[in-house]
């Protein structure tokens, strides 16, 4: 079982923050992105979250709708109202929000303030090392009991 979320922002690799102005423009966006191989951007007016800019975002709302990267501020195409999470929601309560209602990058918040972004992959990540904890203490244990029954019969000797 998986802990928090704040046990999961505690193992990221790379935990900055990736945010842009809600004035700056999707190409812009993009470009902040691509440089940090990430899926989203926070879209921050000072320290307020405001709403997230995310790959959907581009496709849908820019290239779907045929408007102009350069030319487009992201606050006309950003999702808003944002979802998020808190430090002690659990990754299976997180979980279900994301698959609920389909997103892969949640905010993290605490007191109103922006402390980390989860993702989708981020959980997963925790939930394959959680069960491979579980399998590897397992194994150990087999390996301790037939290594005892070995050594058991032998001192009957």
């Amino acid at each position: 079982m998986l802990n928090t979320i704040a046990s999961l922002l505690k193992q990221k690799n790379d935990p900055k923050l990736i945010s842009i102005a809600p004035s700056a423009s999707v190409a812009d966006a993009v470009r902040a992105m691509n440089d940090n191989k990430v899926g989203s951007v926070l879209v921050m007016d000072r320290q307020t979250l405001v709403g997230i800019f995310t790959e959907r975002d581009v496709l849908v709302r820019v290239v779907g709708a045929m408007r102009d990267p350069a030319a487009t501020p992201v606050s006309e195409v950003m999702t808003t109202p944002v979802r998020n999470v808190e430090p002690g929601t659990t990754a299976d309560e997180a979980l279900r929000l994301m698959s609920d209602r389909r997103h892969r990058h949640l905010p993290v918040l605490e007191n109103g303030k922006v402390i980390g972004l989860i993702s989708m992959g981020d959980i997963t990540r925790a939930y394959i090392r959680s069960q491979q904890e579980q399998v590897d203490t397992a194994l150990r244990a087999v390996k301790q009991m037939a290594m005892s029954n070995r050594r058991g019969p032998a001192r009957d000797r």
